[in-house]
């Protein structure tokens, strides 16, 4: 299901033997679009700190009750290594916490999450250092970082062709894929108590020095996208006449989101 960034802010995580802390922030990978970390504020601890939670390590979302249910103690996650949120996280630092937990790493692969496509599936794996070995562990340890917090995006400008669009105001993210499938961009500076979503994969160019993500996208492109309600969930029906009227193959059928588009369908602009 597709949920709201925002929305997923102040969940309480609970560890196998109780409550562990609170979310406050997440860490996006700027080169897949998905949300690697959750930041958390820990309590219970003597001089609380922040920690990093891996979608790796849940086992339960209850998305009524507002948790997520993790398969980590509340001493292991004390134990964690530490993290400074206000600095870049290295991959080194990465490769540290992998190590700490036991978790194969996520990147050198294929997939989005390694050789797959949910973080659920490297929770069965197992920490090897002989995927470190030899040539390999130079390279993955001088990658470059990937990884920004949710809170420094939004707020990035958004440029089209022709003018400023708005900025990000939200994530949509997938909550099993931890991807995010949608920038919410809040165009309130022309267009008052207008939000549209956009595929962040669209961007033609992103320059993160800036704060700014450019797409080929007219104002008037924008202003005939299919109206969205922010109240309701995003539905497959919704996300069927947004890449219609873009002229953009969907991503659940493998389509290439960086194909040459066609041009937008205004005659769908008054469809709900």
């Amino acid at each position: 299901m597709l949920r709201s960034l925002k929305d997923l802010e102040n969940y309480t995580l609970y560890a196998s033997d109780g409550e562990v802390g609170t979310v406050v922030n997440f860490l996006l990978d700027d080169e897949y679009w998905t949300i690697r970390y959750l930041i958390a504020e820990a309590n219970g601890f003597s001089g609380a700190r922040d920690v990093l939670i891996s979608p790796i390590s849940f086992r339960e979302a209850d998305w009524a009750t507002r948790c997520f249910r993790l398969g980590l103690t509340r001493e292991m996650v004390r134990n964690s290594p530490g993290i400074d949120t206000d600095q870049p996280v290295s991959r080194q630092h990465e490769l540290e916490y992998f190590r700490y937990y036991g978790y194969p790493y996520y990147w050198g692969g294929s997939g989005i999450w390694g050789l797959g496509t949910y973080p659920a599936l490297l929770s069965t794996g197992r920490w090897s250092d002989d995927r470190l070995a030899g040539d390999e562990l130079p390279e993955v340890r001088a990658a470059d970082r990937h990884l920004r917090s949710a809170r420094e995006v939004r707020g990035y400008h958004v440029q089209g062709l022709d003018d400023s669009i708005g900025h990000i105001d939200d994530f949509i993210v997938d909550d099993e894929t931890w991807e995010v499938r949608y920038l919410v961009i809040d165009t309130s500076n022309w267009w008052f108590g207008k939000k549209v979503l956009v595929e962040p994969r669209w961007a033609t160019r992103v320059s993160w020095e800036e704060g700014k993500i450019h797409f080929d996208l007219s104002r008037q492109a924008i202003k005939d996208s299919p109206a969205w309600n922010a109240a309701e969930a995003v539905n497959r029906q919704y996300e069927v006449q947004l890449y219609d009227y873009y002229g953009r193959p969907v991503y659940w059928q493998g389509g290439d989101p960086h194909v040459e588009p066609a041009p937008p369908q205004r005659a769908n602009r008054n469809r709900a």
